[in-house]
């Protein structure tokens, strides 16, 4: 599982020195796997305290980044603990889900996808 947390990874320098960046993907180390594919959506979402994301698969690139809170993430039956600042790709075609870890506290992330070229419409509300 490829889960990158921010506290591990050292800011560089950019725009002329001005502006400390932290990559959690350097420039170009995603071009060849989502090469042809296309932005599919940004959004930030929240699971409530004992819930959890229930599990699906679609045709993207997937990036979750923990805002808050903890979690347990399982893709295709591998499970991680996630907390804040951590930053979980998951492939495409992958069954995956998110948990609270606690009953009493949110998750809560960001997340942007990429679709596979070709995907066409993708559901998210039914899988």
């Amino acid at each position: 599982m490829d889960v990158r947390n921010i506290s591990d990874i050292a800011p560089v320098a950019e725009h002329n020195g001005t502006t400390p960046v932290w990559y959690m993907f350097p420039p170009g180390t995603m071009r060849d796997i989502t090469k042809g594919g296309s932005l599919e959506l940004i959004n930030e979402f929240e699971i409530i305290g004992g819930g959890a994301v229930d599990p699906h698969t679609h045709p993207t690139h997937e990036f979750y980044y923990v805002l808050y809170g903890k979690g347990l993430m399982i893709i295709d039956g591998e499970e991680r603990d996630v907390s804040q600042g951590d930053l979980v790709y998951i492939p495409p075609n992958k069954v995956h889900s998110l948990v609270a870890s606690s009953p009493h506290s949110p998750i809560r992330c960001f997340c942007f996808a990429v679709a596979e070229s070709g995907a066409g419409d993708i559901n998210y509300t039914e899988h």
